[in-house]
C-alpha cells in the first residue's frame, strides 16, 4: 500500500486529487495539507511514502517544503505537481530532492504511474519538464549540491577551504591569514 499525502493550496484540486488517488488500487491518501508548512508538519506525524506537492503555495512554497521533507525524512518521496512549466521551478525542485515533476494537466493513468514510480524510489518527469531539464544541461546551467554549498561560503571561509584542499594544517592557515588556530577551526 502506497501511503500518500496530498498538498495543494487549492481545496478543489486537493479534493479531485484525493478522489483520483484513493480510487487507485494500492494507494491510500493519509492526509491533506494546504501549504508547505502544514505539509512538513504532517509528514513528520503521518510518515507517508509519497507527498504530491504543488510548487507555488503560501507560507512555505513546495520547493522549500520538499527540501525540508527530504532532509528530515529521506524515505518520504516528493512528486511535484504544478500548473506552470517554469524551468527554474523544475531545476529547483530536482535540486531540492523531488523524485518527480508533473504538470497538473497530466492524465489519471500517467499520474498513478508516476506516483508508483516515485514510491519505488524511481524518478519521473513529464515530457515538458524533461525537455526543460535537457535544455538546462545543454546550456550548462546545472549546479551540483556541492557547488551550491560552496556558493554559500563567505569569502574568508572559501579562502580557508582552498588552503585546506591544498593540504595545509590549521596552524599553517592561521599563520598565512593572520588568524588564530582556533578561528581557523571555527571556520
Amino acid at each position: 500500500m502506497i501511503r500518500c499525502l496530498v498538498v495543494d493550496d487549492a481545496r478543489a484540486f486537493r479534493a479531485v486529487l484525493r478522489a483520483i488517488l484513493s480510487s487507485a488500487p494500492g494507494v491510500e491518501v493519509v492526509g491533506e495539507a494546504c501549504d508547505g508548512r502544514e505539509a512538513v508538519s504532517l509528514v513528520r506525524t503521518l510518515r507517508p511514502d509519497v507527498v504530491t506537492m504543488d510548487v507555488r503555495m503560501p507560507k512555505l512554497n513546495g520547493i522549500e517544503a520538499c527540501r525540508d521533507i527530504r532532509s528530515a525524512l529521506p524515505e518520504t518521496y516528493v512528486l511535484m505537481l504544478t500548473s506552470y512549466t517554469d524551468e527554474t521551478a523544475v531545476m529547483s525542485a530536482i535540486v531540492a530532492g523531488a523524485s518527480g515533476f508533473m504538470l497538473k494537466e497530466v492524465n489519471t493513468t500517467d499520474l498513478i504511474e508516476a506516483l508508483r514510480t516515485v514510491a519505488k524510489g524511481g524518478k519521473t518527469l513529464d515530457p515538458t519538464s524533461s525537455a526543460t531539464v535537457i535544455e538546462q544541461i545543454r546550456r550548462g546551467n546545472v549546479v551540483s549540491e556541492e557547488d551550491r554549498l560552496v556558493q554559500t561560503l563567505t569569502e574568508r571561509e572559501q579562502m580557508i577551504l582552498d588552503l585546506v584542499a591544498e593540504g595545509q594544517t590549521n596552524r599553517e592557515i592561521g599563520e598565512q591569514l593572520y588568524l588564530s588556530e582556533r578561528t581557523v577551526k571555527h571556520h
